[in-house]
């Protein structure tokens, strides 16, 4: 009959400090991955979460125009959803108050739309500031293909020259972003 010996520990300080190591790490990620869908806005009946982008603010003088533009840059797959990305875009005032409405866009591959906003909206007197807000509406489930990038610019309301270009966040979601190089010989 074998005698065990039960004075000598089954595992040595290290190990234990090392399952106790994994069993934290494990613990912790699993925490942090339901935290991160707690964080998410959803409805129950569409599917859907809001993402909101804003942009810095401008000033804006009486005899200029700004306008947030947004280009779809996802391709349509083979097969599959359609790219497409929906949202609204918004300008607010230096009281974080939106001027006028919103605007409703959908985006579909390679498509830009854009939003103007001339001064005579802003109800101001004299020089202001404003900001844009792009909302994005992304779907949970199935989502399409959708490479968002954004831009504001103020341009003279009269001879269209563009007098400020902001570029915007991108937003990307159901694809693979592509790599782009960008080559500038003059600066």
């Amino acid at each position: 009959m074998a005698v065990t010996d039960f004075s000598t520990p089954a595992y040595n300080q290290v190990e234990v400090n090392m399952l106790l190591q994994r069993y934290l790490y494990s613990f912790f990620a699993v925490a942090a991955l339901a935290g991160g869908a707690w964080a998410q806005t959803t409805t129950a009946t569409t599917n859907t979460i809001t993402q909101t982008f804003n942009l810095p603010a401008v000033g804006l003088a009486s005899s200029e125009t700004a306008q947030i533009n947004v280009t779809n840059l996802a391709a349509n797959p083979s097969t599959g959803t359609a790219a497409s990305c929906t949202g609204t875009i918004s300008f607010v005032n230096t009281a974080g108050s939106t001027i006028g409405t919103a605007a409703s866009f959908t985006a579909t591959a390679g498509k830009t739309d854009s939003v103007a906003l001339p001064y005579s909206a802003t109800a101001a007197s004299g020089r202001t500031e404003i900001r844009g807000v792009i909302t994005l509406t992304v779907p949970l489930l199935a989502a399409p293909p959708c490479n968002l990038v954004s831009s504001m610019e103020t341009f003279d309301s009269t001879s269209g020259v563009t007098h400020s270009h902001i570029t915007g966040p991108t937003a990307t979601f159901g694809v693979r972003p592509t790599p782009v190089s960008v080559f500038n010989p003059g600066r």
